[in-house]
């Protein structure tokens, strides 16, 4: 353990490199047991260098399946990172697991991310699944994804109301009439709505 932690205090310099992270962590999981991948994540976590508390991260989200403590960890630990650039891996790594597990599965975990009162995890789960329609189920069913996203149009925070609007641009590029459906039952009138309509009707404004 403690040499893979040299490992990859040498392989990750302090230049920022996402690519890097996530090849590091897929190889790990990869070559190493579910079992190996729980025992060294929260070592990782504890490091100096946040792009090796990154693969953790991405460690910890390969394995959430079978642990659910694992979970747990990106939840209530990784959440409250102070870098927005950690709050990107835990978005990346909370899709992972819902594609491990089916995302029809991960329905009911992706509306109690949803509903969370922390608004990185609302944020995660939003940002998480991008694009949605290009996830299995979501493609067959866009309404869903709509609909879950279009439910935040007047999140409390700026940060998921950003994310949620980004995200129904993106779905408009491929079912434009749907999107468009759902934004013209939204009142315009509230400044946080009009927020995620001007994001969400980009595309289909031109």
């Amino acid at each position: 353990m403690d040499d893979y932690v040299r490992y990859l205090s040498q392989l990750i310099t302090d230049k920022d490199s996402l690519k890097l992270v996530k090849t590091e962590a897929k190889r790990f999981y990869k070559e190493h047991t579910p079992e190996e991948c729980q025992e060294i994540y929260p070592v990782l976590y504890q490091s100096d260098n946040f792009q090796i508390q990154e693969v953790g991260v991405f460690l910890a989200g390969y394995i959430a399946d079978v642990y659910p403590d694992a979970l747990d960890f990106l939840h209530d630990t990784v959440s409250r990172h102070e870098s927005w650039k950690v709050q990107e891996i835990l978005a990346m790594a909370f899709d992972i697991h819902c594609a491990k597990i089916g995302y029809e599965n991960a329905l009911p975990l992706i509306k109690r991310w949803f509903a969370d009162p922390d608004a990185n995890i609302r944020r995660a789960a939003s940002e998480g699944l991008r694009v949605w329609t290009s996830r299995p189920y979501f493609r067959e069913h866009p309404r869903v994804a709509i609909a879950l996203l279009a439910s935040h149009r007047e999140d409390e925070s700026g940060y998921v109301r950003n994310s949620a609007g980004n995200s129904l641009r993106d779905i408009s590029k491929r079912f434009p009439k749907l999107v468009a459906a759902e934004l013209q039952t939204w009142d315009l009138s509230s400044k946080k709505v009009m927020q995620v309509y001007k994001l969400a009707n980009k595309f289909m404004a031109r």
